[in-house]
Order: C-alpha cells, then structure tokens, then sequence
C-alpha cells in the first residue's frame, strides 16, 4: 500500500500533509496506517504495531539507545482543518500538538539509516484523552521490550527549549444538587449553580506552589470548566502535578485544592462545605 505521507517532504510541508489527516482521539487509524505505511517502506527499520500505536527502530547493535516519541492523535476539530499556510505560519489542528513533532521524527526516523546510538521511534494514540485509554500505557503493558532505552524524548512543543518534565493532572469531579421549580414559584426551588460558586471562587483564588525537580522548577496550577444541568451543576476541577511527585501516592494525601467532601474514604481540604449545601465528588482519579 502505497502511503500518502512523503517522509522526504520538507518538515513544514510534512506537519501539514499530517495535520490533513484527522486523527482526534479515538480514530486515529488513518494517520496510523499512513504512518506504518511510509515507515516499512525504509530498510533500515523494524516496524512494529499496537492497536494505533507504531514502533520503528533501528537494529544496529548500538550500545546505548534513544526514544523519540510523540502522540498522533488531537483534541476535536474546530473549522480548523485543512490546515493553511499564512507566510512563515502553519495554522490547523495539530499544527502545535503535537503533529509538528511528529512530523520532525518522521523525518529523521526516515534518514537517519546509520544513527551513532540506535533509535526508538514511537507515534502512539489516545494521549489527549483519559490515562486508561493511552497507547503508550498500552504498549508499556503489552511490549515492555519495545520501551527499552537509556534515553527519551518526547517531542511535544517547548519552543526548541529543552524540559526536564512534564505535568500530569489530578482531576476531580464535584456535583451540587438543587430543586427544580416553575419560575413563578422559584422559592420553591434551590439553584444549583449558586452553591457551585464557591467552589468556582476557591479555584480562582487557589495560588499554585513550585515544584523543582534537579534545579527546575515548575508550578502546579487549579483550574476548571463547570458543566451546567437541570437539577445540578457538576465541576470539572484539575490540579497540574509537577514532575518527581509521587502519583500513586497523592489519592491518599491531603491537597493543596480540595472540595472537602469524602470520595471513596478519601478525604479533599481546603473547600469546606459549599454553601451548607448538598454536594458531594463523584471522581478522583490521577
């Protein structure tokens, strides 16, 4: 099968060319047939692939080993594709994140026939979505020895600038319930939203504290979009957790953003009740 990704193509022309083929999470097979396609087409790989997730790599008995990795999928499409070229500018969805580095490794996966290390080349799917679903995850359990290595890279948007890590988030779910009620007997009732406004103004007050990881230091941030309904109004909350936290432990402590309720024994400060009102979180996951 003949792909439609020339991997010769200059880097910005490549981006767009990729950018071209939607891929938001959950129908990324297009793009990844595209890009299993072009890389068998290069001998010097081995090509392998999980669900939508593909691994090329060099076999040349190197001592030491890289990664280089990146997501093929994108958050949904907002009347921003086909992408579109405005002087040095490529606009579309994807063009930033993260199908302008994938473009980059494409590329040197492509030419690079006799690297000094041996290279790992990994475009994997279902990383704008939720962590159970991510191929990376997926292939950390299913191939472990493709992951092998001494060293990564993943090619997400820095600006050229090297990070020494990346957020992940805390999320949490807190619902408040209210009383329908006709307009004309609105005493009636009790407005959901209202009790959520308190939650709403702790976030926006929550100051977020630095974490630094072998001399870098990153913050971790709160932040949130409330979902309205009927009867209730459900928050949608995150907490950004620097690098060299320990995750696994953090469903067990106390945090700096909370809601005050109880989530399966687990216990969230700093919110108190809301309003004295009925409210309760349905989701803590990492």
């Amino acid at each position: 099968m003949t792909s439609p990704l020339d991997l010769d193509l200059p880097a910005p022309e490549l981006t767009a060319a990729i950018c071209d083929i939607p891929s938001v999470s959950d129908d990324e097979t297009a793009l990844a047939d595209a890009v299993e396609s072009a890389l068998r087409d290069r001998a010097h790989l081995r090509v392998d692939r999980d669900g939508d997730t593909v691994v090329a790599r060099t076999e040349l008995g190197r001592p030491e080993r890289v990664i280089l990795a990146g997501h093929l999928d994108t958050v949904p499409v907002a009347d921003n594709l086909p992408t579109r070229r405005d002087e040095h500018i490529l606009w579309g969805r994807g063009t930033v994140d993260m199908k302008g580095g994938v473009a980059v490794a494409l590329r040197l996966a492509a030419q690079l026939s006799a690297p000094s290390r041996d290279v790992t080349f990994i475009f994997y799917d279902h990383e704008e979505v939720e962590a159970a679903a991510n191929g990376l995850g997926r292939v950390t359990r299913a191939h472990p020895e493709w992951l092998e290595a001494d060293f990564a890279v993943l090619m997400e948007p820095s600006g050229g600038q090297v990070e020494g890590g990346c957020n992940g988030t805390l999320r949490v779910s807190v619902s408040t319930q209210g009383t329908a009620a006709h307009s004309a007997r609105a005493w009636m009732g009790h407005n959901a939203i209202h009790d959520m406004a308190d939650v709403l103004h702790r976030l926006v007050q929550y100051e977020p504290r630095q974490v630094e990881v072998d001399g870098l230091a990153g913050a971790r941030q709160a932040g949130g979009e409330p979902v309205a309904v009927v009867e209730g109004v459900e928050e949608q909350g995150g907490v950004a957790v620097g690098a060299g936290r320990d995750v696994h432990g953090l469903a067990g402590q106390r945090r700096d953003v909370g809601f005050g309720f109880d989530a399966g024994g687990e216990h969230l400060s700093g919110f108190g009740d809301v309003a004295g009102q009925h409210a309760a979180v349905d989701q803590l996951y990492v």
